[in-house]
């Protein structure tokens, strides 16, 4: 894992690339890559990249980057050069491909062969690439950078242009280092983070800061323009699988891709360890990688709040540790570690996030173990339906849909209850009827922070309805089901895979990780895990099956206490933590959000964008 960046400087007047500027960008992200650094120019200097290192594959100066390309089989030499993000985990099979096309290769990194595949294939190199990956090419014949990010988003990629010089980094504050770019916020990206808790792509905190798309290509040539291909559409993945016939046999083929993607997952030239909680999940992978690779190293937070209740994950995760002999720490926070933390995790948080805290306690713990890498298992619930959303969202979307479809009735439902009741009547049973129309306005209603038109009792009417309207919910919902899934569940994920699983889980994984110089991989967030057992999914099995039958998969079994256990997810106690802590209850202030109804997560999110400078 590392950090990167990428400076080009366009047109009729493009200026010489600041090398003060260019490092200092780059080394704004030294957590993402302590074990080495460089940078490459070009030959007029209009163009820069330059890179942070981490270590993972491809050990020592054979690794290292920006790298060129050498050896290539048509005339191309020096004239390729990238910046790389992430792991391919099939690298060694292309490299076999491309030897027997005749290429030469230097070093055993999986860098290098991204070179030489686009050499070979251009921008369509993005068809054969699997792993978690954001990388910038420069291409010296055609005069043009080239963006790539992986098909669900797990490596960000940021950029800013401001009509002469594009600015492309592996962290949206680490653009604002280049001194280059306002700092001003964004309203839309504050209504998203009070609606979802997250902020939606493409927006940022930052007004000038955008996120390159995800599962997307984006080429830039010498006049600034700038072309955007997606290749990869997680809707239309599930109406393919929706679609596709379902193998003949159930568990081994469940249990040989569960296999597949641990074993490229496990793929690297250093340790890997693992994220233990008491789910089916993670618990899952430590059973198929202890298969493959022995006796894993386990990480394990808990909390003196939790001991002796059910979210408590320390007792069941040390009999799963101990099922697949695995090493296993556990590192109980304190209230008081945990408010010292606080300052460091939102130093870290590269974008606001009402979540992450639970994932930068884990990330601490594994880099004081001395892990580089961790495998975690997070996407199980939103790929596999393992949230009650997929049960209750299709459900209420039927129930409402009549009602919902009466002109007027939701709004005049809405504001009579609110009116009737005030402070005691809840915002999503308010909301019902009027966001009853659709599956995906019931989804909004089940996973949002905060309904849109409280908004304006938070940051003032005038402000919220710009701010509404600049973000474009019903374009981003509309987005993120760019093709019909074919089924409800196929919908429901979409929208927990893209909206909730992308902006949020993997986002947070990523700036809590890397805060730490730890890459956390995620094995279930793989297409082709869902390619394979994505007709079982849609076609033969109801919500919470496909959990059940991952679960099935290690040899030995997981515990039935684990298998059968309801799930509560990796929490950490901020509904005890988060409502009394002085520094962080500017809140308070806003009378909407002080009510006993009050979950903690709409304050917590006023006060984490107060902590960005967006209120």
């Amino acid at each position: 894992m590392c950090g990167i960046v990428g400076f080009f400087s366009y047109g009729s007047e493009a200026q010489r690339v600041d090398p003060a500027e260019l490092i200092a960008v780059r080394d704004h992200m030294m957590k993402r890559g302590p074990d080495g650094s460089g940078v490459w120019f070009s030959s007029d200097e209009h163009v820069a990249l330059a890179h942070r290192r981490l270590e993972i594959i491809g050990l020592g100066e054979q690794g290292a980057q920006p790298m060129a390309l050498v050896d290539g089989c048509a005339g191309r030499n020096g004239s390729i050069v990238v910046t790389f993000n992430g792991e391919i985990y099939n690298y060694e099979s292309i490299r076999s491909s491309l030897k027997a096309r005749g290429h030469k290769f230097r070093s055993t990194s999986d860098t290098e062969v991204l070179l030489h595949l686009y050499e070979d294939y251009g921008p369509s190199m993005v068809d054969h690439l699997r792993g978690m990956y954001a990388f910038i090419i420069w291409d010296e014949t055609k005069q043009e950078l080239f963006l790539v990010r992986d098909p669900y988003g797990i490596k960000p990629l940021y950029f800013a242009d401001n009509g002469q010089t594009l600015r492309v980094a592996s962290q949206a504050r680490a653009l604002l280092a280049s001194m280059a770019i306002s700092t001003t916020t964004n309203d839309a990206a504050l209504a998203g983070l009070l609606v979802l808790g997250n902020i939606p792509e493409p927006f940022t905190a930052w007004s000038e800061i955008r996120s390159v798309p995800a599962g997307s290509t984006m080429t830039i040539d010498s006049s600034g323009s700038r072309r955007v291909k997606k290749f990869f559409s997680l809707a239309a993945s599930f109406r393919d699988a929706a679609s596709s016939p379902v193998p003949s046999s159930v568990g081994a083929t469940v249990r040989e891709s569960m296999l597949d993607t641990v074993r490229n997952h496990l793929i690297a030239d250093v340790e890997v360890g693992l994220f233990l909680s008491a789910g089916i999940d993670s618990c899952s992978l430590l059973g198929l990688a202890s298969e493959d690779h022995g006796s894993m190293h386990a990480i394990t937070i808990g909390f003196d709040e939790f001991v002796g209740r059910s979210n408590d994950e320390v007792p069941l995760a040390k009999l799963v540790a101990d099922n697949y002999s695995a090493r296993h720490s556990v590192d109980v926070v304190t209230r008081a570690e945990f408010e010292s933390w606080l300052p460091l995790m939102f130093g870290d948080m590269d974008q606001p996030s009402i979540d992450g805290m639970n994932t930068w306690m884990a990330s601490r713990s594994a880099a004081d173990a001395g892990l580089k890498v961790v495998l975690s298992g997070l996407g199980g619930d939103e790929i596999l339906g393992g949230y009650n959303s997929f049960t209750s969202v299709p459900t209420w979307s039927h129930r409402l849909r009549i009602p919902a479809s009466i002109p007027g009735l939701g709004l005049t439902t809405r504001i009579l209850i609110h009116h009737l009741f005030r402070q005691k009547s809840r915002p999503k049973i308010t909301s019902l009827v009027e966001y009853g129309d659709s599956l995906a306005h019931v989804w909004l209603l089940h996973r949002g922070v905060t309904m849109p038109w409280e908004i304006a009792t938070i940051i003032g009417k005038d402000r919220a309805i710009a701010a509404l309207d600049d973000l474009g919910l019903e374009s981003i919902l509309a987005n993120a089901l760019d093709v019909d899934p074919g089924t409800d569940l196929g919908r429901v994920a979409t929208l927990e895979g893209t909206l909730y699983m992308r902006n949020q889980l993997l986002r947070d994984a990523d700036w809590a990780g890397m805060a730490h110089s730890v890459e956390i991989r995620v094995p279930l967030v793989d297409p082709m895990l869902l390619r394979a057992i994505g007709p079982f999914l849609l076609r033969s099995w109801g919500p919470g099956d496909g959990k059940r039958a991952i679960s099935r998969c290690p040899v030995p079994p997981l515990p039935l206490a684990v298998s059968e256990r309801n799930k509560t997810g990796f929490t950490i106690p901020m509904s005890e933590w988060s409502t009394n802590l002085p520094a962080y209850e500017s809140w308070r202030s806003v009378k909407s959000l002080t009510h006993d109804q009050c979950p903690w997560a709409r304050r917590w999110a006023y006060a984490v964008a107060e902590q960005f400078g967006m209120i």
